[in-house]
């Protein structure tokens, strides 16, 4: 299932390359100087949820610089199965992919040295899911064409069903 976020993602020009998210390549018509920045992804697990119930999904995103970012980046949040993203999400750029397996959030450029930024999605898990478990599977990835060290740019991340 993951593998055919990412393909959905890759059509929609949010990932270029393979396993790993690549730069994607400046606009040719904007003369603008990519910047040597490094965005990471880290991992925050969401709140545990009830059968039936919801909990947000924090995609935190971190500028370890040094630079500012000169391009726009998205953040990709690949859900666990039998998740589903359920809107409204932050910031409203957001978009589900994937019948609602996945988010992706695009973030304009700007985003400066040691700061940060969060999409929140909200995502119900189905009633009748057993509980207690630990749903597997979740996923967020940062793409941009700034990011120069794309060894921090995915983390996977757990969500707890509780009883």
């Amino acid at each position: 299932m993951y593998l055919s976020v990412v393909k959905s993602a890759m059509a929609a020009g949010m990932l270029l390359g393979g396993a790993a998210p690549a730069p994607a390549p400046a606009p040719a018509s904007l003369d603008v100087a990519v910047s040597n920045s490094d965005l990471a992804v880290v991992r925050l697990d969401p709140d545990p949820v009830k059968p039936g119930g919801k909990t947000t999904v924090h995609a935190f995103v971190a500028n370890l610089g040094p630079d500012r970012t000169a391009s726009p980046f998205s953040v990709i949040v690949v859900l666990p199965w039998p998740a589903k993203a359920e809107g409204p999400y932050f910031p409203t750029s957001c978009q589900p992919i994937a019948a609602g397996s996945a988010v992706v959030c695009t973030f304009p450029a700007g985003l400066s040295t040691l700061r940060t930024a969060t999409a929140l999605i909200p995502a119900r898990v189905p009633l009748g899911t057993l509980s207690p478990q630990t749903l597997i599977g979740g996923m967020i990835m940062v793409v941009s064409a700034d990011d120069q060290n794309q060894a921090n740019n995915i983390t996977a991340y757990s969500m707890r069903v509780a009883g």
